[in-house]
């Protein structure tokens, strides 16, 4: 076995140790989390962010979010978005802010109307503070790590590292939702989602990690596995996360995680020419197999319940009347809100407590895009738009990011089920702006 390959390895099994030692011993994963920022910070300054350090440490933040959450490990509940946007600021002061990115300046600024408003509009009783700060947060950390990566050069040998540090993390997420729920046929009854096999936390957001994992592992096997052993290694990872996700009975992340390895299929397939197409081939058939392999053993671990959830059926078979199990009404809720203070919105975290009012009982948004309507009005558009337009005009100039159009699917794909309730939309969509060149780190630094 090569070192690579040891190396590989032993970043597997640490994080499959990890996983299972927060299930064995929970306070295990106290001690991981407060690791995490420590030895990131000094890792950061050690190193002086000079490959892009900060990106690592910051995607390792995002992948172990969820795992920390739902494990009690976080030292703080939104601390992984106010961790990303410190380590990030690290960055910028060894190796500055990415030149040029006053779309993402602009973006911040028409935030700010909404979050003025609000700490007027705001109920007496309200912790104005925190119901800000739990809405703004995440388009904020968007807009400070854009403000980073905007055409940001960067190797694809590190771009590839920097996903695999955010998909560690959902390794050991995966080994704890298997010992939580070693038996899935005991816990599964019906076609809700299901928080017995989700680690007794969200399903939403358990799935959106666990299809983000399945997106990072498949696409290691067609991208980064020259050997048999890679790709035994990442395709076993691929599977296991793509089972432990679907258990969850949470479509939306699964969904986006399948549509993202599609993209990424489609874009490579184009890009490459007759013998790369012929591989690629043998590849997609492959993966496909595993996929369906897996796919049949989940049905049959659910006694085809599983199948029902995706064809909009309840247990008995009936069709649900809709997909979006509430959600819906939700948003057109909000869009009736923006109709009615259509410039400025009716500030940040206000919509929540109008439909308290309205409807006796305090529902959260899921959809990131009615909120920014409902909330911040007109200039929620602008912002909305200069998030959608941005990176499809940076494709134009940097055509070899093969994971650009993947990156910006999973952020508005992601939004529009599980809002930004984590750091995972907002830190995947940065990733969008990087101007990723074909060589290895050294290379690029020469290139500048």
């Amino acid at each position: 076995m090569k070192k690579e390959e040891q190396f590989y390895l032993y970043l597997i099994l640490s994080h499959v140790v990890i996983g299972a030692l927060g299930y064995i011993l929970p306070f295990t994963t106290k001690i991981y989390g407060y690791s995490i920022f420590i030895f990131g910070a000094y890792y950061i300054i050690k190193k002086q962010n000079r490959n892009n350090e900060a990106l690592v440490v910051a995607a390792y933040v995002v992948g172990s979010e969820v795992f920390l959450r739902m494990t009690g490990g976080n030292p703080l509940y939104e601390i992984s978005k106010y961790g990303v946007m410190v380590f990030l600021f690290m960055g910028m002061y060894f190796s500055g802010f990415s030149k040029g990115a006053a779309p993402y300046w602009i973006f911040l600024l028409l935030l700010v109307p909404g979050v003025i408003l609000s700490t007027f509009v705001l109920n007496f009783d309200t912790n104005i503070r925190k119901a800000i700060a739990f809405n703004i947060s995440g388009p904020v950390c968007l807009g400070i790590a854009s403000l980073y990566t905007y055409r940001r050069k960067i190797g694809l040998d590190q771009i590839n590292n920097i996903i695999l540090s955010m998909g560690l993390p959902i390794i050991a997420c995966m080994v704890y939702l298997t010992l939580y729920t070693p038996n899935v046929r005991d816990v599964i009854t019906s076609t809700q989602s299901n928080f017995e096999t989700s680690g007794g936390y969200g399903p939403n957001q358990v799935a959106t990690f666990m299809g983000l994992g399945m997106f990072i592992f498949f696409s290691r096997v067609i991208l980064e596995s020259p050997t048999k052993f890679l790709l035994l290694t990442n395709l076993i990872i691929a599977l296991n996360i793509s089972y432990r996700g679907m258990l969850t009975f949470s479509r939306g992340g699964m969904v986006t995680g399948f549509l993202m390895i599609i993209l990424l299929l489609l874009f490579l397939y184009f890009k490459s020419n007759y013998r790369g197409r012929v591989k690629l081939n043998y590849i997609v058939a492959f993966v496909t197999l595993a996929m369906v392999t897996t796919w049949a053993y989940t049905s049959f671990q659910t006694g085809g319940l599983i199948d029902k959830r995706y064809a909009n059926k309840d247990a008995k078979g009936k069709v649900r009347e809709s997909q979006l199990t509430g959600r819906a009404e939700i948003a057109e809720d909000e869009i009736n809100t923006f109709l009615k203070s259509p410039i400025f919105g009716v500030g940040v975290g206000k919509g929540a407590e109008i439909r308290e009012d309205e409807t006796g009982v305090k529902v959260l948004s899921h959809d990131e895009i009615t909120r920014m309507l409902a909330e911040h009005g007109t200039l929620g558009i602008i912002a909305l738009l200069i998030l959608f337009f941005t990176p499809l005009v940076l494709y134009l100039d940097n055509k070899f990011n093969m994971y650009l159009l993947c990156f910006v699917l999973f952020w508005l794909l992601t939004i529009n089920h599980a809002a930004m309730r984590t750091a995972a939309p907002a830190f995947v969509y940065s990733l969008s702006l990087l101007n990723v060149q074909l060589g290895s780190a050294n290379r690029v630094k020469k290139d500048e």
